[in-house]
């Protein structure tokens, strides 16, 4: 009788083990929906990165928007001043596979460009 128990309550363990490891495995995965091209540009367009967040996960790699060396000199001599622009966050977010381009095929990568934390542009690549 002991010996019955005594599995019976290694077996609860481990299948309390093996459903708390797929929960966390699946909290810790983004999301594996696909959108067709319209469907994410519908989604995402002008969307706050808290939005994007949300509903895409953390993206595999962010890059952000650096002034090139002599862009206020150039900008001075166009006649623009320095003192009348507040300053422009630009980000790049990059996911992989998430919109189709046809039924079983989707785009390697998608970059959404966010300006001041709001999306403003997204391209689809194959080519990187």
């Amino acid at each position: 009788m002991q010996s019955s128990s005594k599995r019976f309550f290694l077996s609860v363990a481990m299948l309390a083990t093996l459903v708390t490891t797929l929960s966390i495995a699946h909290a810790a995965s983004p999301s594996s929906k696909t959108y067709s091209e319209d469907e994410f540009l519908n989604n995402f367009s002008g969307k706050s990165s808290k939005v994007i967040t949300s509903k895409l996960g953390q993206p595999f790699k962010k890059e952000m928007s650096v002034k090139p060396t002599g862009a206020n000199t150039m900008m001075m001599k166009a006649g623009a001043t320095e003192n009348n622009s507040k300053p422009v966050k630009v980000e790049m977010w990059y996911y992989k596979n998430i919109v189709r381009y046809d039924p079983k095929r989707t785009y390697k990568e998608t970059e959404i460009t966010l300006v001041n934390d709001k999306a403003m542009n997204i391209a689809f690549f194959n080519n990187r």
